[in-house]
């Protein structure tokens, strides 16, 4: 039988699939290179690695949760940097991989239990990603050969 513990462990990975998929379908919806998959899997990660962090930190006093919570930023940087392109003198993948980074916070902030801020942030990503993208295209708008990256 499931112990209330785990329980809350299962909702808090529940909480940042679905956040991570709230950013990765915007981001496949305008057929970007990482989706709804990729996005749904940093913030179930980087929340599982935080839960297991924090969950082990119990009981031992010299363990310090915040260094494998550090790591994930690490690693999340480490995607990222894969995933931004250099075409010509275009820069292409910078907006996904700053998303990839977002998410991943995300995952941590619910696997910290910090659900509100999780929540407001991810809408915060989608208002930067929906809205913001058409202040950028009237911003360039006019300019004859803007390039402007991953919009």
């Amino acid at each position: 039988m499931l112990n209330p513990e785990t329980i809350q462990m299962i909702y808090q990975l529940t909480l940042a699939a679905f956040l991570g998929m709230l950013v990765g379908f915007e981001r496949e919806y305008r057929g970007k290179p990482a989706g709804l998959r990729t996005y749904m899997l940093v913030a179930v990660g980087a929340a599982l690695f935080t839960i297991m962090s924090v969950e082990s930190s119990l009981g031992a006093p010299y363990f310090d949760p915040s260094r494998i919570a550090s790591q994930v930023v690490v690693g999340i940087g480490f995607i990222g940097g894969g995933l931004i392109l250099l075409k010509g003198d275009r820069l292409e993948g910078l907006t996904t991989a700053a998303g990839l980074w977002a998410t991943a916070a995300v995952g941590m902030a619910v696997g910290f239990g910090f659900y509100a801020l999780a929540i407001y942030a991810t809408v915060l990503v989608l208002f930067v990603l929906w809205a913001l993208r058409f202040v950028e295209i009237y911003i360039h708008k006019g300019k004859s050969g803007a390039n402007h990256e991953d919009v």
